[in-house]
Formats: structure tokens, C-alpha cells, sequence
């Protein structure tokens, strides 16, 4: 992993590690630089990892049986959770069943790409950028404004939700504008900050942690001292590591999760 970290990590004994920073994720063009068809490290590792998942995914059913085999039973395991404990449990099964495709594939999709936060040679999540979360909170609010749009009809729901009833009318000057940003800003936004956040904020952990580590083991002139320290820093970047893997998963739930609640609140039961 201390490799995967590249030139970003080098260090100099006399001014200390070079911490990872906000210029990880702007990366200089790699490939068709100057073109409109430019991509950086970061957009490299969402097509890798998209054909990956496809492939994964593609194999798997393709080569699917009637009694499943342990991968088999594992992917069919993931599909079952998000449709029974995100969709089901939130919508009922008679609604879900229309958006389990939809939110099994966010779930899959947000999962692998952060897992590439934590694989040796990536070790940056795809989803590590505003550009991503924000595809698919856009996702998410095209689909719950199709929702209300069929069921109750554009203005019913924009009135509905704007002016709350049984709310004094001179409350609505605020309460309106602010119901409105929600459904449109607030919600995709919230959804976007989330993700990226949290994803920017392991990648710069983990790579902390092993900044300090090489610095300790490698640069340092006190060998007597700097490696036991190191040794503890690297440590907590292998900790940290599992942990971010952890939290691949539990990003990728909490997003979906959402993502259903958002969409069954446009229908009218769930006002």
C-alpha cells in the first residue's frame, strides 16, 4: 500500500512526511490529455472499476445455477439484503418490487467504488469526487419526482409538501421556500456530501497514517526510535484500512437507504 501511495507520499528527513491534501484528488491527465476525452487517475479507476462490476456481475449470472455455489450464494446473499432490509422493510413489497433494480444497483455500484479506496495499486475511492455522488443523488431526485408526478400530479405534490396543512398561513412566507429547497437542493445535496465526504476523509487517513509510517521507519535518523513509531503508524493505517472497508459498505447502505425513503415519501401514504 506504501507504494500505491506513490510520489504523493515522498518524504524528506529534514522537513518531516509530506501529508496527503486536497490535490490527491485533482490528479494531472494520464490519458488523451487536452482533449475532451481526458482522463486522470481518479476517472481511470471509475471506467476499471465499472467494467469490473459488469464483468463480475455478467459472469455470475451467466454461469448462475438452480443450487448455488458459494459465490453464487454470496452476490445472491447482497441482492437479497438490499431488496428484503432497504426496499421491502421502507416500501412493502407490493411498491418495492418496482425500484429493487434501481436501488440494487446503486447499492452494488457505490459499493464497489468505494471499495477501490482500499485496493492496493487504486487506493482512492471512485466515489471520491463530488462528480459521482452528485450523478447519483441526481439519480435519486429525478426518481422520486417521477414518483409524485404519477401519483398525485406535479403541483399536488409541490403544494403538498410546500404548504404543510393545518400550518398558520403566515408561517408558510418561511416554511414554503424552505420545503421547496429541500426537494430540490437539500435533499441531493445532503446525499452528494455524505458520500464524497466520507470517502475523501478515509482516503486522507489512511494515507496520513502511512506518510508518518515510511517517515518514521525510513527517513528518520533515530532508527532506535523511528521504528517502533512506525511500525505503530503503520499499524493504524492497516486498521484504518479495515475500517474504511467497513465503511464502503456502510455508505453505499446509508445512500440507498435514503434513496428509498426519499422515493416513498412522494407517495400520498407517506405523508
Amino acid at each position: 500500500m506504501i507504494g500505491a501511495v506513490g510520489t504523493k507520499m515522498l518524504l524528506a528527513a529534514d522537513s518531516g512526511p509530506r501529508l496527503p491534501g486536497v490535490s490527491d484528488f485533482l490528479p494531472p491527465e494520464i490519458l488523451f490529455q487536452g482533449t475532451p476525452f481526458a482522463i486522470n487517475r481518479i476517472i481511470f479507476i471509475r471506467i476499471v472499476a465499472t467494467v469490473l462490476l459488469l464483468i463480475i456481475l455478467g459472469v455470475t449470472a451467466a454461469r448462475a445455477k438452480l443450487i448455488p455455489g458459494h459465490w453464487q450464494g454470496l452476490v445472491e446473499l447482497g441482492m437479497d439484503f438490499v431488496r428484503d432490509n432497504v426496499v421491502y422493510e421502507t416500501m412493502g413489497q407490493l411498491r418495492g418490487k418496482r425500484y429493487v433494480p434501481m436501488i440494487t444497483t446503486l447499492f452494488f455500484t457505490i459499493f464497489f467504488f468505494n471499495l477501490f479506496g482500499v485496493i492496493p495499486g487504486a487506493n482512492m475511492a471512485a466515489t471520491a469526487t463530488v462528480t459521482m455522488p452528485l450523478v447519483f443523488a441526481i439519480w435519486v431526485l429525478v426518481q422520486y419526482w417521477i414518483a409524485a408526478t404519477r401519483e398525485k400530479g406535479l403541483w399536488n405534490y409541490i403544494r403538498d409538501e410546500c404548504f404543510t396543512p393545518g400550518v398558520p398561513w403566515p408561517v408558510y412566507i418561511l416554511l414554503a421556500p424552505i420545503q421547496f429547497l429541500e426537494l430540490v437542493i437539500i435533499r441531493p445535496a445532503s446525499l452528494t456530501i455524505r458520500l464524497f465526504a466520507n470517502m475523501i476523509s478515509g482516503h486522507l487517513t489512511v494515507a496520513t497514517c502511512l506518510a508518518f509510517a515510511q517517515f518514521w521507519m525510513i527517513e528518520s535518523a533515530n532508527k532506535l526510535v523511528g521504528v517502533p513509531v512506525g511500525a505503530a503508524w503503520f499499524l493504524g493505517g492497516i486498521m484504518m484500512t479495515l475500517f474504511e472497508t467497513f465503511v464502503a459498505f456502510l455508505q453505499a447502505y446509508v445512500f440507498s437507504i435514503l434513496a428509498t425513503v426519499y422515493i416513498n415519501l412522494s407517495y400520498p401514504e407517506a405523508e
